[in-house]
Order: C-alpha cells, then structure tokens, then sequence
C-alpha cells in the first residue's frame, strides 16, 4: 500500500471516504485538501459501465469547458494558403505544411495540440508514430482534422479538452486549476459529466455512471454522487 506524506494525511481527514457528495461540496473539499506550493489542477475521474475492449461502447469526444482549464496551450496548424492565414489570424501558435512535418521528424514537439486540414492529412500521417504515441495526432472525433481551423483554434484556445475511455474503462479530465472559485469549477465540471452522458453509446447497458470523483494533482480524492446526472 502506499505511503503518504504528513500534509496528504491530514488533507485526507477532511473527507468521508464512504460519502458521496454533491459536486459543488466536493469540490470546495478539493480547494481546502489542495497544500502543495504550487496551483494544482483539479482532475475528475468517471468510472463508466461501458466495456472498453468493444468499439460499438467507445467513449471519445470533446467539450468546451466554460471558464478553460487555466492552461493556455500550445497550438500547431497544418494548413496550406488561405487556411494556414486564417489560422495565424485565430491565434495558432505555429503554423506550416511541409516546414513543420520535417521539423517534427528532426524530434520538434514544443506544442500542445494539433489541427489539420482534411488535404494535410496524407502527409501528417506519416508522423503517426511520433504523434500518435504522445496522442497529439489530429483526429476528425476531437475536432482537430476540420476545414475551419479558426474555430478549432479559438475553441482550444478557450479551453476545449478531449476525453477518451481508457483500458480500465475510465475517462480523466481536467477542469480547472485549485486557485479557479469553486461555483466555476462546478460549472466546468458538470460540462464534462454531461458531455459524457450525452456521448453514452447505444450498446451500453446498466448503469452508465458508476462513480466519479474529483481531486487535486496531490491531494485527495472526493467521491461524488453519480445521481443527478442519471
């Protein structure tokens, strides 16, 4: 079992692990559990009864979250003429075709996301190895291979994440920082439980949201009660 550390300890003590709490209560568990030095970012972990080895029951999408992450991230746009200025003009941090495939394959990655155009693709595709591992190739599901890169662009920037099932059957997300008030982390959080139950697949069956719980980088999980978004 692991060991935690004197501050994880008594954060813990704030919290009934047997309880479920409503959102808006655990959260503000989560900011007064929350002592690292730094601004940690609250994360929500949904255990989903759906099961992740069949694709008919896979989870993926995408959602803006209405007050950001408190990350400004980085974004990358394949794009070529007209499209590659519109993305310049929406705020893209680095724009190309060719120039930044080759950038990339010389081991390049200082970016937080990609965004290409549908005629890009062929190309960009020959980065899937690279790419693909660190899950920053451009995807139709999360928005990111789309002819109108401005709106992309301005949506990531705003504070737009994508959620994917992973092998255990969880998604985990990130909807905020600790130093964020806690009605606007309830607001961001409900954005994501209820794009994930709007993308609950037509083969799941039983119960959809098994257990959600909130937390900070180092502090504490807080259980939360599913029910409402039942």
């Amino acid at each position: 079992m692991a060991k935690h550390g004197k501050k994880y300890t008594e954060a813990a003590k704030l919290i009934d692990s047997e309880a479920l709490y409503e959102s808006l209560e655990a959260i503000e568990l989560v900011k007064k559990a929350a002592t690292a030095k730094f601004d940690e970012t609250v994360e929500v972990a949904v255990r989903l009864g759906v099961d992740p080895r069949k694709q008919d029951q896979a989870v993926r999408g995408v959602v803006v979250l209405p007050h950001g992450t408190g990350k400004t991230k980085r974004v990358l746009v394949f794009a070529k003429g007209e499209k590659a200025k519109e993305a310049e003009a929406a705020g893209a941090d680095f724009v190309g075709d060719q120039d930044m495939i080759n950038k990339i394959q010389q081991g390049w990655l200082d970016f937080d996301v990609c965004v290409a155009t549908p005629d890009m693709m062929g190309e960009v595709g020959k980065l899937g190895r690279i790419l693909g591992g660190k899950g920053l190739m451009p995807n139709p599901k999360a928005g990111t291979v789309t002819l109108d890169v401005a709106k992309a662009v301005q949506e990531i920037k705003a504070g737009k994440i994508e959620y994917r099932l992973d092998k255990a059957g969880q998604i985990h997300a990130p909807i905020g920082k600790v130093s964020f008030d806690a009605e606007k982390l309830n607001e961001n959080f409900r954005a994501l439980v209820e794009a994930l139950v709007r993308a609950k697949p037509a083969a799941a069956k039983g119960v959809y949201l098994k257990n959600i719980s909130v937390s900070s980088t180092m502090g504490p999980g807080v259980r939360v009660n599913p029910a409402a978004y039942r």
